[in-house]
């Protein structure tokens, strides 16, 4: 082997579904990531909203240790003690009557929609099969949930389509119950869009979409993957708008990093949802349910929600005084709690300012719509978030706008 050979690097056998950057880390520490190259880095990434409570927080180390001491896992065809509290920590302190843990978001939102057909199956009216959804969607990448979410980005070379969703506009009330027919079965929509780059529901919209589900007998389902488990200053979104669904699928910050997914359905939804309907070999195992109850131990403390939604009144606040200061770089600021989101102009590329604000040490996720996402662990502080502003002001500051670029390569 020549020495040109030898200097090439190894290629990686893992399989490239994903535009990796060439960071590595070697710990974690609260808000904070350390990189291989001895960097460190303000995490407002959070693994895309998943490390709720910062790296290595105590409680879930602890937990998880203790655990694996233990039992690490146990077929679901015994009792598993953890998993049977957490499910009744959960539904005391939701809509829920029943739950059924899984082991990522893309899998609880399967459960859902598998629910929403077997109990209208139940009901004697196996027609109704059909599911509406919003434009601009995301569900999972699984192949029915990447139908379910309907982007042609994820499904194009995926053919034939899995038939049984049906799309409109999100936030239309009028578009959606113009699209019930005798065959829909339920609605699914995200609270706030996540992947689709942090879009609100407008006000009245989920409210109408109970409206609609109550009028034409059809089940509704929230996605709360990424907007659940706290980050928006409650538990679960659906309680900021005060409209409770029938089911919810939920993972990402419920297992604080450890993968835990989580379906809750009222009781009405979960008719029909006997021995044999649905199942999971790893949902729900001994180390899951440790840390899915460690984590609900610290969301559930006295005050902690009430400092998250503090903490994301305050994040938005500083956000919209950037975006005035920097009105060329950023044009918008979206989302609720902490998941905020910043569209950037159409001369700033989100991935190109995901990487501007990396090198400068903070660490962010791209979205649909031009819009960077922040979505920070829900135990930062006030100097996290000037410390977040700090970076975003100086990237935003020595962007090079179209003239000045102009006259760079002139």
């Amino acid at each position: 082997m020549n020495a040109a050979a030898q200097k090439q690097p190894a290629k990686s056998a893992v399989l490239p579904t994903y535009n990796r950057t060439p960071i590595a880390f070697t710990h974690g520490e609260g808000a904070y990531l350390y990189s291989t190259e001895g960097r460190r880095y303000l995490d407002f990434g959070s693994g895309i909203a998943v490390t709720a409570l910062g790296h290595c927080h105590p409680h879930l180390v602890k937990a998880l240790s203790e655990q694996a001491t233990k039992l690490w896992h146990c077929s679901n065809i015994y009792t598993i003690p953890d998993q049977e509290r957490l499910a009744k920590r959960l539904t005391e302190r939701t809509f829920a009557d029943a739950v059924f843990f899984a082991n990522s978001g893309a899998e609880a939102v399967e459960c859902g929609i598998k629910m929403i057909r077997h109990y209208h199956h139940t009901a004697g009216h196996p027609e109704k099969y059909r599911i509406l959804c919003a434009n601009n969607a995301f569900h999972g990448r699984t192949l029915t949930t990447i139908f379910a979410g309907g982007q042609a980005k994820h499904i194009e070379g995926f053919g034939p389509p899995v038939d049984g969703f049906d799309h409109v506009a999100f936030g239309n009330l009028n578009e959606m119950r113009a699209a019930v027919n005798a065959n829909t079965g339920g609605i699914l929509v995200e609270p706030i869009q996540g992947e689709g780059g942090y879009s609100a529901a407008p006000e009245g919209y989920l409210q109408g979409l109970r409206a609609i589900c109550d009028e034409f007998g059809l089940l509704l389902m929230f996605d709360e993957v990424q907007t659940g488990n706290g980050r928006t200053g409650k538990l679960y979104a659906y309680e900021v708008y005060g409209v409770a669904p029938d089911i919810m699928a939920t993972a990402k910050g419920l297992g604080g990093g450890f993968p835990v997914g989580a379906c809750l359905a009222n009781a009405k939804a979960a008719t029909g949802m006997v021995a044999g309907t649905h199942g999971s070999t790893f949902g729900g195992n001994p180390l899951a349910m440790a840390v899915g109850n460690a984590v609900l131990d610290v969301l559930t403390q006295p005050g902690f929600l009430e400092k998250v939604a503090a903490c994301g009144k305050q994040l938005h606040a500083k956000l919209r005084d950037l975006q005035k200061r920097h009105p060329r770089v950023f044009v918008e600021v979206r989302g609720l709690g902490l998941m905020a989101g910043l569209r950037c102009a159409e001369a700033v590329p989100s991935g190109d300012m995901v990487a501007k604000l990396r090198e400068a040490g903070l660490l962010s996720i791209g979205a649909g719509e031009n819009v960077v996402r922040l979505a920070p662990p829900l135990i930062i502080d006030d100097s996290h978030i000037a410390e977040a502003i700090a970076i975003l002001d100086k990237v935003a500051a020595a962007w090079p706008l179209p003239a000045e670029k102009a006259r760079a390569t002139g």
